[in-house]
């Protein structure tokens, strides 16, 4: 069985500033479990799209109730791959782990796109797949561990972006033009 995750969330920042603070969300308070970020590929497509691949460890933990001595290091490397079209203002990531797959595979897909209704807005769609192939009758409990911790760090993850968009906010602020009043 699979387990699924879908959350949609609007940003009250203009879809510019949400994607700079995609790529600049670490290191923030939220994502202290965040260990290194690294890129492996970064391009310009014939299109005019942005493609990044980039390498993400972060640590984990496993449930105190799991097997001990299974996962000799709770440390995961994750693959996102990012597609940005500045033209259409849309924003794709993927991501999953790329360790201890077996045990638990996490498929995370979220789009970032200008809200259709409020330009100054940017709409946030976040969907998951928890699957575990682990068995010995742990697969079910295994995947519901995996979802609820997934929507506590997706809260966090949003927590960290607005930490990381209020800076940019304070930063343009910063250097707006004095205006003197009459």
């Amino acid at each position: 069985m699979v387990k699924f995750y879908s959350h949609a969330f609007n940003y009250d920042y203009q879809w510019q500033n949400v994607t700079l603070a995609f790529w600049l969300r670490y290191p923030n308070p939220f994502a202290s479990h965040v260990l290194a970020v690294d890129v492996l590929d970064r391009y310009v497509d014939e299109n005019g799209i942005l493609k990044t691949t980039r390498l993400v460890l972060k640590k984990g933990k496993a449930p105190k109730w799991f097997p001990e001595n299974f996962l000799k290091n709770s440390e995961a490397f994750i693959i996102e791959e990012s597609e940005v079209d500045p033209k259409n203002k849309t924003m794709i990531t993927r991501t999953k782990n790329l360790n201890h797959v077996r045990v638990m595979q996490i498929e995370e897909t979220q789009i970032f796109k200008q809200h259709e209704q409020n330009p100054d807005w940017t709409a946030c769609k976040t969907e998951a797949r928890i699957i575990s192939r682990f068995g010995w009758g742990l697969t079910s409990r295994i995947e519901g561990f995996g979802q609820s911790t997934f929507i506590a760090n997706a809260a966090k993850a949003r927590k960290g972006m607005q930490h990381i968009l209020q800076k940019i906010r304070e930063k343009q602020a910063s250097r707006a033009p004095f205006l003197h009043q009459v």
